[in-house]
């Protein structure tokens, strides 16, 4: 069967995961779903009835990450996977503290016990280490690390744009000028209808 993907098109998880299926050529059956109303078909088979989530022949697999590392060791034509251990330890930051920081920076009335603006500089703190660490990518090319964070990166600098270009990150802000500027960008961000019941999804990539 051809997997499907079920997918919100502004959700960096999603992002991260079409980037690596369109990278690695896995073809699926994209259904762009809206998430304030979540079709009957997609909560069947997503426990956590967040996207992405893929239904493959073999299960469900319902995390961003894992998703990305499915379709890559299925086909990793860029070498995305050959990176060091550092590159995981970047993700895992990423996902934990850095997420929690710009959604508490992002939807401040979400969590009103927190400060946003502490909450953005903790942020500001991983930004920091990514502009330190930065050449043209994370490491020698481009790897996992690169596309996996840089989604999250994005929502953080659209929060406040005019700040974020204002911030002492050159490398940071060329690496993320260049995602935004890049046809694997572009590629991943094209709008598709939404899914209705006993309607196919679109072929992607």
């Amino acid at each position: 069967m051809t997997p499907i993907l079920y997918s919100f098109r502004r959700c960096p998880y999603a992002m991260r995961a079409r980037l690596a299926l369109a990278a690695s050529d896995t073809e699926v059956e994209l259904r762009e779903i809206l998430l304030r109303d979540k079709p009957a078909a997609f909560l069947e088979v997503s426990q956590s009835a967040t996207v992405p989530c893929l239904v493959t022949q073999d299960g469900v697999i319902d995390e961003s990450l894992d998703i990305m590392i499915w379709a890559l060791r299925r086909h990793d034509p860029d070498g995305w996977l050959t990176m060091p251990e550092a590159g995981f330890d970047l993700i895992r930051e990423a996902d934990g503290p850095f997420k929690q920081a710009l959604d508490r920076s992002k939807y401040a009335t979400r969590f009103p016990q927190d400060d946003p603006l502490a909450a953005r500089g903790r942020a500001s703190d991983f930004m920091k280490t990514l502009d330190a660490q930065i050449g043209e990518w994370l490491f020698e090319g481009p790897s996992l690390a690169d596309y996996a964070i840089l989604p999250f990166v994005r929502q953080f600098a659209f929060i406040d744009k005019a700040w974020f270009d204002a911030q002492d990150w050159p490398a940071l802000q060329r690496w993320l000028d260049r995602f935004l500027d890049s046809e694997r960008f572009a590629a991943i961000m094209v709008k598709y209808p939404t899914w209705e019941a006993g309607a196919s999804g679109v072929r992607f990539p």
